[in-house]
């Protein structure tokens, strides 16, 4: 299956669809870095502190966590500029007309 295939197929060609994933991509990106930078930070500060003990009390899989949580973050950021860049243009592009040919 070719993702942005499929994306471009049945998202983008919807303007309405585009409108609701743009919005929903919004809402995913802005829950994802709230606090995102803030815990990064922290989670460095505790790692640089105690070092190996804070990586055995699970610092390490808090670490993977946030990075995770950083990519999905960045993957919906993506969306949100695609659908953004698709209504932006329906809304500036003056319509095209397939039927309309000019004379020779």
């Amino acid at each position: 299956m070719n993702l942005p295939g499929w994306f471009q197929r049945v998202v983008l060609r919807r303007v309405w669809l585009s409108f609701v994933v743009l919005v929903l991509a919004f809402f995913a990106f802005g829950a994802g870095t709230l606090n995102l930078f803030f815990l990064l930070r922290a989670n460095a500060a505790l790692l640089l502190e105690h070092g190996w003990i804070a990586l055995g009390d699970g610092a390490a899989e808090q670490l993977a966590e946030l990075l995770v949580t950083g990519f999905l973050s960045m993957a919906a950021y993506v969306v949100f500029k695609a659908c953004e860049y698709r209504l932006a243009h329906w809304l500036t592009d003056p319509p095209t007309f397939i039927d309309h040919q000019d004379p020779p």
